[in-house]
């Protein structure tokens, strides 16, 4: 089956946003890294910003299949803490690539594109509920470590070597799940 050009298309804006930053990115630029014609990529996109916005949903696409994956079964059967950990486990083994961390960054300034990434965070790891319960607590700051280690290897553009990431994925997920440790 032949992937569609709105997919081919999503992905070549990826890449130039990989390649030449947020600023880089223009549907000239899309559509000529796709291999279509500008009024190819504008009949999928309209304007820059719905590229922004589906490039955007694409990104979290991606993320709730891995999320699905770690989680090991359907989202709606899943406790708020399976989410969680879910979350936890995922975001501290996968490295951020710089699309998804010039994509994060862009949202903070666009209502309409930071709304997509809130509603990931309230799916699949809200904050939580009951500040005194310490399993709780353990749980934020176990997704809070998994944020710092993505956002570390994302700004640093250095992979942490692999044993101390294992040891520390080890250690976040004690923290996220005990009965897991």
């Amino acid at each position: 089956m032949r992937p569609s050009s709105r997919h081919l298309i999503l992905d070549a804006a990826i890449r130039v946003t990989e390649r030449d930053g947020i600023t880089g990115l223009t549907l000239d630029a899309a559509a000529r890294e796709a291999g279509v014609t500008k009024a190819g990529l504008m009949y999928h996109f309209p304007s820059r910003e719905e590229l922004l916005i589906a490039i955007q949903k694409h990104l979290i696409t991606q993320w709730e299949e891995r999320l699905a994956d770690t989680l090991g079964k359907p989202q709606a059967q899943a406790t708020t803490r399976e989410t969680t950990v879910a979350y936890t486990i995922e975001g501290a083994a996968h490295t951020a690539s710089k699309a998804d961390l010039t994509f994060m960054l862009e949202s903070v300034a666009q209502p309409a594109l930071s709304q997509l990434w809130d509603e990931l965070m309230h799916r699949w790891a809200p904050l939580p509920e009951h500040v005194e319960d310490p399993a709780d607590l353990d749980l934020l700051l176990a997704r809070m470590a998994s944020d710092g280690m993505w956002l570390y290897e994302a700004t640093t553009g250095a992979a942490l070597p692999a044993p101390l990431k294992a040891a520390l994925l080890r250690r976040i997920t004690e923290l996220s799940d005990p009965a897991a440790g």
